[in-house]
């Protein structure tokens, strides 16, 4: 049996990190799901990229797939 617990912990460590990365993408960006960056990012994160990599790999998700671009100063 795995370690249930210690999955959630990690998981919601991973959604803190998450929302906190998304703030300035919410910031820069017209209304747009918050939803769609968490997945492109958190589905990043778990292929092992670095957390400034999955922030860009986010950031094209929703600029490519969904015509939500971002304007970062």
């Amino acid at each position: 049996m795995s370690d249930t617990r210690g999955d959630i912990a990690a998981l919601a460590q991973l959604l803190h990190e998450t929302a906190d990365r998304h703030g300035s993408f919410e910031a820069a960006a017209p209304p747009h799901d918050w939803w769609d960056w968490y997945a492109a990012y958190l589905e990043s994160r778990q292929r092992g990229r670095a957390a400034d990599d999955a922030v860009a790999d986010a950031d094209t998700y929703m600029a490519e797939v969904k015509g939500v671009r971002a304007m970062r100063g």
